[in-house]
């Protein structure tokens, strides 16, 4: 195997039997994409720098973006086309990181970088790496916000993207920065500075089957109109709130080594916990609403903290999120979390809501959490959607897509350039491999693992990054 780092490519066929037709076959048009993660670090350094001892800076997650292991930041959502017949392949995916440090004494920040929408296209032989930036230029302060830069160059190491499966999975993708990247970057790199490798999957949505016009049917009665309920009661609703960055770093890190898991119908959202089917009553810009869902986080050093029964409350524009707390020497229901302001929780065709509101613990809330962080920590920002009509939509939950095999997944902050092949299917069945073309296989073979075989959706009920 060739020394230089090689990535890894996995694109799941939706059918091993049609992989396997004649090379006549026709092949289907440009598939959709619709949902999947990608994970990069940016660049490791950079982020000790920002919060080490020179710059005394941090970062913040906007978007629903998230992290991953210790180092990586998720982002969602992905959305694009892909080509299994040409192996062309785009997809941008949501979510972002805010750089700060260097604070002045007027409290502004001389570094100040927010990197986000990342996109990877991939045409022939070529990857490209954009992001929509927003930097501050070193020395002068002039901020530029530019949309869509190509930051980095993706190293494909002589991979073939033409298939057509269910799912693209690309792993430890080398990454380089460009000209215009080093530019959008404030100069603090130059370009071709080796950047953190790019990881992602992405789900494809299956071809349309040419089957037969199906003949008219009556057509069904109309469901009867969905009228605002009386009394201001809701219809549905959901509030998506992630605790706190730092604690689920601390949860899955090497300090807890432990995990979450969602029950009782709570969703992950990667960076958020969705607590759904919100009831209650909203009037006049007030709420009281209960959700379902419990959310419990286990580890090292007797860790076990339960939140269920989750409540929110909205008067006069203040918010306050409760739980029912069960944790080693606290148990408490209907406990007061956090606080935020909600004075833009107003209804609009049937549907209030507050998106990434802040949030701060409250003495209360201390007690839930052992005492590690005081009244008035800044806790995760709480999103709160309701609906009073029945045809008001909520807002989607970030789509982190299908959850990866194991051996395509970063497995720490600095993943090893040199990807393992995945081997096996979701079952644990040895895959097929897929004759393309029986030659070209055979020189692909020594490359790189072209794996085939319906994935299906894993069912669980968290992705434990």
């Amino acid at each position: 195997m060739s020394a230089h780092p090689r990535a890894l490519v996995a694109v799941l066929c939706a059918a091993v039997l049609g992989a396997l037709l004649p090379a006549t076959a026709a092949h289907a048009a440009s598939r959709a994409v619709q949902g999947g993660r990608l994970d990069w670090g940016v660049k490791s350094s950079f982020q000790s720098y920002v919060t080490g001892p020179i710059a005394k800076g941090s970062y913040s997650l906007t978007g629903g973006a998230a992290t991953v292991g210790s180092g990586a930041f998720r982002f969602h959502s992905a959305t694009g086309t892909y080509d299994g017949d040409t192996g062309a392949f785009r997809a941008s995916f949501s979510g972002g990181v805010h750089f700060v440090g260097h604070r002045t004494d007027a409290g502004a920040y001389q570094l100040d970088l927010t990197l986000s929408r990342p996109t990877v296209r991939i045409s022939g032989s070529t990857g490209t790496l954009y992001v929509d930036v927003t930097s501050k230029a070193k020395g002068t302060g002039t901020v530029t916000t530019s949309s869509q830069v190509p930051f980095a160059a993706l190293s494909l190491g002589g991979i073939d993207m033409r298939g057509g499966g269910d799912a693209v999975v690309l792993n430890n993708l080398p990454a380089t920065l460009t000209s215009q990247g080093a530019r959008s970057f404030a100069g603090y790199y130059t370009a071709g500075t080796a950047l953190d490798p790019v990881s992602l999957s992405a789900d494809v949505v299956a071809a349309k089957s040419a089957e037969p016009t199906p003949s008219p049917t009556p057509s069904a009665t109309k469901s009867p109109a969905k009228n605002k309920t009386s009394g201001g009661e809701l219809v549905d609703g959901a509030v998506d709130w992630g605790v706190r960055r730092t604690f689920r770093e601390y949860v899955t890190g090497d300090i807890a080594k432990g995990e979450w898991a969602l029950s009782s119908g709570a969703e992950d959202g990667g960076a958020l916990f969705r607590f759904p089917d919100g009831r209650g009553t909203f009037k006049d810009g007030d709420l009281q609403a209960s959700f379902k869902g419990e959310v419990r986080f286990t580890g090292a050093h007797g860790l076990d903290l339960r939140l269920s029964g989750v409540r929110v409350t909205v008067e006069d524009g203040e918010g306050t999120l409760y739980a029912d707390v069960r944790a080693p020497g606290f148990t408490g229901d209907k406990v007061p979390l956090v606080t935020f302001t909600a004075d833009e929780l107003k209804a609009k065709d049937g549907l209030a809501k507050v998106t990434e509101a802040p949030a701060k613990l409250t003495a209360e809330g201390t007690k839930a959490f052992g005492g590690m962080y005081r009244a008035g920590t800044g806790m995760d920002p709480v999103s709160l959607a309701v609906a009073t009509t029945a045809d008001a939509e909520l807002p989607a939950l970030p789509d982190l897509g299908s959850t990866p095999t194991p051996s395509a997944s970063p497995t720490s902050a600095e993943p090893s350039a040199e990807p393992v092949a995945s081997t096996s299917d979701d079952d644990g069945v040895p895959a097929l491999p897929i004759g393309l073309a029986a030659g070209s296989l055979l020189l692909a073979a020594a490359a790189f693992a072209f794996v085939a075989g319906r994935r299906r959706r894993t069912a669980s009920t968290s992705d434990t990054d």
